[in-house]
C-alpha cells in the first residue's frame, strides 16, 4: 500500500464506513440459488458500462487424494481449452482421437511404473503410440478459440487461480455482452474437452521447475509446508509433486471435475453495470443448464495439536532467510479478528512492530513482515513471521529481535492510540476491496461460500471494532508458544559480507 497523506486517508475511511454500510449494499444485491444448486449473486454499480465476475469453485489443492496432487490446477488450465463447441473443428472426430489418447497413455503408464518385469523396449513402444495419438488429436483443436472470443467481445484481465481452499475465474465485460458471457462461462463447466491436456501437464511442471525447484525460497516455502503440517493437505504443495505431475491423466482430472465442479459447490457473484431483473433469466436460461448434483462430502482431515517444536534448515548459496510459523484457527473462528488486528500491528507495512525494529531501528533486516493465514484460511492454518537479514548478517541475528516482539505482545497490553490506529488500518484494508468491481465480486464470492452469507463480509469490520487489548493478549499467549512453533531458515553458504554491506 502506498503511504499517502495520512489525514486524507482516514477521512477517506471515515466517509467509505458511512456510504459503503450493509444496507446500501443490499438494496443493490440479488442473490438467487438456482434450482441445481448454483448460488448467484448480482451486485448493480451504473458506473459505467462494464461488468465483473468472478466464478468461484468451493475446491482446490486441499481437496486433492494422495497421488494425485495438482490436479485442482491442472483443471483450472483445461477450463480455458473450451467445450465440444468452443475450441474444436470437427468434435466427433476429436473425441474418438482423445479417446485413443487416454488408452495409450494408460498402456504407457502402466508399463513405465511395472515395479517388476519392466520391458524397456516395449515401454518406449508404448510411449510413441501415446504420442503419436496426441498429435492426431491435435489437428483437430482450434488454439486458444475460449480467449479469443472473450478478446473480442471486449473482455479484458481474464485470470484464473487455484488456491488450497477454492479456484477462481474471472474477467470483465462490456455490458451489451452480458448473454454472450453467460453462454461461454457456463459452457466451459457444462462440456469441458481436457483436449492437449499433457501438454500443459508439461508447462505445469515448468511453473513447478521456475517457483520451486530452482528457487531457494520457493524451495524453503515447500519445507516449510510439509513439515508444519503431518496430516492435514496444506502440507502438499498445490503446484503437485513431480511424480503426481508425471502420471496423472486426463481421465483423473475429468474425475475430480465431476465431483468438485456441482453447481450446489459454486458461487458466481457479478458487480458492474447489470440489472438483475434482465440478468437473472439469462442466468437461468444458461448456467440452469449445468445437471444438479450432490455437494462433495467435507474435508475429513483435521491437523493434530502441534506439541514440540519443528525445525528445517537450508544449506543454499542464496541470501539467508528466516521463517518462523505459528498453527492457528480457521478463519471462521471467532478469534478471527484478532488475527487480523495482530498480524497489522505485529508485521504489515512500514508501521508494524517488526518492520520499525528489525528494519529501521536496528537494520538487521531488508524486510520482516508476517502473513496470517498461510497457507489457507478455511481450514486451521498458519500465523508466519518471515524476515531477510541485511548483508553482514545471519538468520541467528534476526531471532533475538523477531521473538522479542512476539513476546511483548504477550505480555503488554496495547495502548489505546495504537489499537485504534491498528483496526482503522485493517478496516481500510477491507474496503479498499470494495473499490473495484473485480475485487468486490471475489470477496461477495469468497465470504458466500466461507460463510454461507456475503453479508459477513461487512460485519467482518464490527467484529475487527470489537477487538480489545485483552483479546490481542489472550490469543497471542494461546498462539505464539515454542511448542506450537515450526521453523524454516535458509543458512547461506555464501561467504559472509561485512556487517553494515559489502565492499
Amino acid at each position: 500500500m502506498k503511504i499517502i497523506q495520512k489525514t486524507m486517508f482516514l477521512l477517506f475511511i471515515a466517509i467509505s464506513v458511512n456510504a459503503q454500510d450493509l444496507a446500501s449494499f443490499e438494496k443493490k444485491t440479488t442473490v438467487k440459488k438456482l434450482d441445481n444448486g448454483l448460488t448467484v449473486i448480482v451486485m448493480e454499480r451504473h458506473d459505467a458500462p462494464v461488468f465483473s465476475y468472478v466464478t468461484l469453485v468451493n475446491a482446490g489443492s486441499a481437496q486433492e487424494i494422495t497421488g494425485y496432487s495438482g490436479l485442482a490446477h491442472m483443471f483450472e488450465h483445461m477450463a480455458f481449452k473450451g467445450s465440444d463447441r468452443v475450441g474444436t473443428k470437427d468434435w466427433e472426430k476429436e473425441r474418438t482421437a482423445l479417446a485413443k489418447v487416454e488408452l495409450a497413455y494408460a498402456a504407457y503408464d502402466r508399463a513405465r511404473r511395472a515395479e517388476t518385469g519392466r520391458d524397456e523396449a516395449k515401454t518406449r513402444e508404448l510411449e510413441k503410440s501415446w504420442r503419436d495419438a496426441m498429435a492426431d488429436a491435435d489437428k483437430y483443436v482450434v488454439n486458444n478459440e475460449f480467449s479469443t472470443i472473450v478478446d473480442r467481445a471486449g473482455g479484458v484481465e481474464m485470470n484464473a487461480g487455484t488456491a488450497e481452499d477454492m479456484t477462481i475465474y474471472n474477467f470483465s465485460m462490456p455490458s451489451n455482452r452480458f448473454e454472450l458471457w453467460a453462454w461461454l462461462e457456463s459452457e466451459r463447466f457444462l462440456r469441458p474437452v481436457f483436449r492437449e491436456f499433457y501438454k500443459e501437464r508439461d508447462v505445469v511442471m515448468e511453473e513447478r521447475r521456475m517457483r520451486t525447484e530452482s528457487n531457494p525460497f520457493g524451495r524453503l516455502i515447500e519445507q516449510f509446508l510439509t513439515t508444519s503440517f503431518v496430516a492435514h493437505p496444506y502440507g502438499v504443495p498445490g503446484i503437485g509433486w513431480p511424480s503426481d505431475l508425471q502420471t496423472f491423466s486426463a481421465t483423473d482430472a475429468e474425475a475430480f471435475f465431476r465431483k468438485y465442479y456441482v453447481p450446489s459447490n459454486m458461487v458466481i457473484a457479478i458487480v458492474g453495470d447489470v440489472n438483475a431483473a434482465e440478468a437473472m433469466p439469462i442466468i437461468e436460461k444458461y448456467f440452469g443448464r449445468l445437471p444438479k448434483a450432490p455437494a462433495p462430502d467435507p474435508l475429513r482431515t483435521v491437523e493434530p495439536k502441534q506439541i514440540a517444536e519443528r525445525t528445517v534448515t537450508l544449506k543454499e548459496t542464496s541470501q539467508p532467510i528466516y521463517m518462523e510459523g505459528y498453527h492457528r484457527p480457521a478463519a471462521t473462528h471467532p478469534d478471527n479478528a484478532a488475527f487480523d488486528v495482530i498480524s497489522m500491528l505485529l508485521s504489515s507495512g512500514r508501521t508494524s512492530r517488526l518492520y520499525k525494529s528489525l528494519v529501521r531501528d536496528k537494520k538487521i533486516a531488508a524486510v520482516a513482515a508476517g502473513i496470517n493465514g498461510f497457507p489457507g484460511s478455511k481450514y486451521p492454518n498458519l500465523f508466519v513471521f518471515y524476515a531477510v537479514p541485511t548483508p553482514g548478517h545471519s538468520a541467528a541475528d534476526v531471532i533475538e529481535s523477531m521473538r522479542a516482539e512476539i513476546e511483548r505482545i504477550k505480555s503488554e497490553d496495547v495502548s489505546d492510540d495504537e489499537l485504534k490506529s491498528v483496526k482503522t488500518r485493517v478496516k481500510g484494508g477491507l474496503l479498499r476491496q470494495l473499490d473495484s468491481n473485480e475485487g468486490l465480486a471475489e470477496q461477495l464470492a469468497s465470504y458466500q461460500t466461507l460463510y454461507g452469507d456475503w453479508r459477513e463480509l461487512f460485519r467482518e469490520v464490527d467484529r475487527i471494532d470489537k477487538v480489545t487489548a485483552a483479546d490481542v493478549r489472550r490469543v497471542a499467549n494461546e498462539t505464539f508458544l515454542p511448542t506450537n512453533r515450526t521453523v524454516a531458515t535458509i543458512e547461506s553458504t555464501r561467504p559472509a559480507a561485512p556487517k553494515g554491506g559489502a565492499k
